[in-house]
């Protein structure tokens, strides 16, 4: 469950990832169906005024390091990166994981949440700028640029500025279910989900990038409505207007993967949507969604959401109970 979040800020807090946080956690949004959070912004001592990377501008925390006690997601919002950060912070943060709370880390946030221990042996992101200086700085850990976020279950690490906004996004809707994370979007005025749903990896923005009237752009729309029949590489192209070599090169410049991988997580996200709204039986969500069998939508709804079709819909779904097995 989503319901304590603690913001760990210190001295020059980025003010706009910041923001990006208060925005999906820290306004009351219970008008629209949204749960309330308790949201809790801790610093080094509370009380005390902060410097933030805007001129003129201070932030003062309500909470001392103590707040993060009890927390479910405690996130570490971007900040100047330091070779050593303070120790009562530090181990404040590892209490808090240790506890069961899970880590979202904000562009150079990341940075703390190695020096609190976090990041070995597993893969993460941060702002692109800084990733050669992450990389070296834990040499245990694998850096990705490239992409959004990483969810590795207990710890998320978003790439820079609004890639924030998506790591959020995915938390909640991760946490909570789809219709709710979309209600926080719609307020804010931002896409959902710039592309959707690998459990380890969040990869770069798909449709919403691809040029107006390309090619390309106009498939994407086209296939929204169309995830149910069977396509192909070569049917692409055609439907296009390109050669299979040409299509596939274009198609990855544009959305940052390859078709048969956007087109899965569509389906994934499709069939995610039906689970939560119907109570179709399985084998008719996944033909809806394009999957040949039951068997084929539990596995790639396995491996992008982590979790199986039946346990998503018995968490998410509006039906009492599930129809069929998966």
């Amino acid at each position: 469950m989503l319901s304590h979040v603690a913001v760990v800020v210190l001295d020059r807090v980025a003010m706009f990832e910041f923001g990006t946080v208060c925005e999906v956690f820290g306004l009351d949004r219970t008008d629209a169906g949204v749960p309330a959070f308790d949201f809790r912004v801790c610093g080094p001592e509370a009380g005390v005024p902060l410097h933030t990377n805007v001129p003129g501008v201070t932030l003062t925390p309500d909470h001392d390091l103590s707040g993060l006690a009890g927390a479910d997601l405690v996130v570490l919002t971007a900040t100047t990166i330091h070779e050593r950060y303070p120790t009562a912070v530090v181990d404040a943060i590892r209490a808090a994981s240790d506890a069961g709370a899970t880590i979202l880390t904000v562009c150079s946030g990341t940075f703390l949440a190695g020096a609190a221990g976090l990041l070995d042996g597993r893969r993460c992101t941060t702002h692109w700028m800084h990733a050669d200086e992450l990389a070296r700085a834990h040499p245990a850990t694998t850096v990705d640029p490239d992409v959004l976020f990483v969810d590795e279950g207990s710890l998320v690490t978003s790439a820079g500025t609004a890639a924030g906004i998506d790591a959020c996004l995915h938390l909640v809707r991760r946490e909570l279910g789809s219709d709710v994370a979309n209600t926080i979007a719609r307020r804010m005025v931002t896409p959902p989900q710039r592309d959707g749903g690998q459990r380890q990896f969040i990869e770069r923005p798909a449709a919403e990038h691809a040029p107006d009237g390309s090619g390309v752009a106009a498939l994407l729309d086209w296939l929204g409505d169309h995830l149910d029949a069977p396509h192909s590489v070569d049917s692409l192209a055609a439907w296009a207007a390109m050669s299979p070599r040409t299509f596939a090169r274009r198609f990855a410049a544009e959305t940052g993967t390859t078709p048969g991988k956007w087109l899965t997580t569509q389906r994934v996200l499709r069939a995610q949507e039906l689970l939560e709204r119907t109570d179709l039986p399985v084998e008719e969500v996944a033909r809806r969604c394009g999957f040949a069998s039951a068997a084929l939508l539990r596995h790639h709804f396995q491996r992008v959401r982590g979790v199986a079709p039946a346990d998503y819909r018995r968490r998410f779904g509006a039906a009492s109970a599930a129809v069929g097995t998966v």
